[in-house]
């Protein structure tokens, strides 16, 4: 069983910067691919970015790409989401998940094992 625990949400305001954090316990973490996603009130769930650890691949939408940064470290069984140049419209709870073993599919959501909670990240005009 493996357990994802997101935080560093909050509120910040336009043009600001967040670091998300999700922590993971479970064994093999290495083997693991993880992804970001969100959902804002009334939208649906959207893909943000993703890690491979095996292939070492990171993957981002076109809506964050160059702005946001995704990155883990094995150690800590940790994975960051670094937001740069955050605007109003990435305001949304954001996901963590995991893939524990497989082929990697960064942008479909059905294909992670596992998910966290969720942390608001709101961003302010």
């Amino acid at each position: 069983q493996v357990q994802l625990l997101e935080s560093g949400g909050g509120l910040v305001q336009a043009g600001g910067s967040l670091k998300l954090s999700c922590a993971a316990s479970g064994p093999t973490f290495s083997g693991y691919s993880m992804g970001w996603f969100r959902q804002a009130p009334g939208k649906e769930r959207e893909f943000v970015a993703a890690i491979s650890w095996r292939a070492g691949n990171t993957y981002y939408a076109d809506s964050v790409k160059g702005r946001f940064t995704i990155s883990g470290d094995n150690a800590k069984n940790t994975v960051y989401l670094q937001m740069n140049s955050l605007k109003p419209e990435d305001t949304a709870v954001y996901y963590c998940a995991a893939r524990i073993m497989g082929d990697w599919y960064p942008t479909t959501a059905e294909k992670y094992d596992y998910w966290g909670q969720g942390t608001q990240v709101t961003v302010s005009s």
